[in-house]
């Protein structure tokens, strides 16, 4: 593994899912889909130290959930599970990680998807900088497609902007950007993505009425959803939707000013902006 000899800081933006359509299921289990997503500038701050040893550290930042003065108190592993480790092992990198969560974990933005993909457009930019040393190669960049095997979102989250993405997760169509601003309301809740898609197998494969399959599954596994849902809809008189498979809800923004103040004890609420393709 190569090592990294400047310490790195990088930005892992939140992804959006603006609809999601599960259109069949491969063989393996794993679910194709038909969705467009986004990048917002909700980041996570990412800082790649020299090492000759990989490891990572997760560091909740102060007001990244509820009030400003709280540390979230989020239990993220930093083992070999990690998305980072997978990715930094991916691209054959090795680094000691700081990765600074603004991002809740289990809320449907793609956080730890964000933080694998900036360390992968990291590595991809250090192996296009390094010229190749006969009769070694030079270091190979990681693909869409290659960085889709740690999971369904690294594929979009790498590319970034506004995409539309199907297979199961590898294939991103980039599509032109649309300036959008949304409002994002975050309960104290962690959603298991995979236990959302089992859930939407054992229902028979419900389809959502807005824009999201993946809606009727969270809701029924953690049907504290609704009243989440139903607040938002009472303060902004919009029926919110479901980013993937939650539990954010989210509106297009902006309207009116009093969803800043939240009256679920526990809930962030916050303005976010699509922003466009990464490099």
């Amino acid at each position: 593994m190569a090592a990294l000899t400047q310490t790195a800081r990088l930005l892992a933006p939140a992804k959006l899912t603006l609809r999601l359509r599960i259109t069949g299921i491969r063989g393996d289990g794993y679910h194709f889909i038909d969705a467009e997503m986004v990048t917002l500038d909700l980041c996570d701050e990412i800082i790649v130290h020299p090492s000759s040893q990989l490891s990572v550290e997760i560091i909740p930042t102060a007001g990244a959930n509820g009030p400003a003065s709280a540390t979230p108190d989020w239990d993220i592993p930093a083992d070999g599970s990690n998305l980072v480790v997978r990715a930094l092992e991916l691209a054959g990198r090795t680094a000691h990680v700081e990765v600074r969560k603004r991002i809740p974990p289990g809320a449907g933005l793609g956080g730890g998807s964000a933080d694998a993909a900036a360390v992968l457009r990291w590595a991809n930019r250090m192996a296009a900088d390094a010229p190749a040393t006969p009769p070694l190669r030079a270091p190979a960049i990681v693909t869409p497609q290659q960085a889709a095997t740690l999971g369904a979102d690294v594929a979009f989250c790498l590319v970034g902007g506004r995409a539309r993405v199907t297979g199961v997760g590898e294939i991103v169509e980039p599509l032109p950007f649309r300036d959008q601003s949304f409002v994002l309301w975050m309960p104290p809740l962690r959603v298991d993505t995979a236990a959302v898609y089992r859930t939407w197998d054992e229902l028979g494969g419900p389809s959502g009425d807005q824009y999201n399959d993946l809606e009727p599954a969270a809701v029924a596994l953690h049907p504290e959803l609704t009243a989440w849902r139903d607040e938002l809809a009472q303060v902004s008189g919009r029926r919110p939707q479901l980013a993937g498979s939650g539990g954010t809800w989210f509106i297009p923004a902006p309207f009116a000013p009093r969803v800043h103040q939240p009256v679920a004890d526990g809930v962030r609420a916050a303005a976010a902006r699509a922003i466009g393709r990464l490099h």
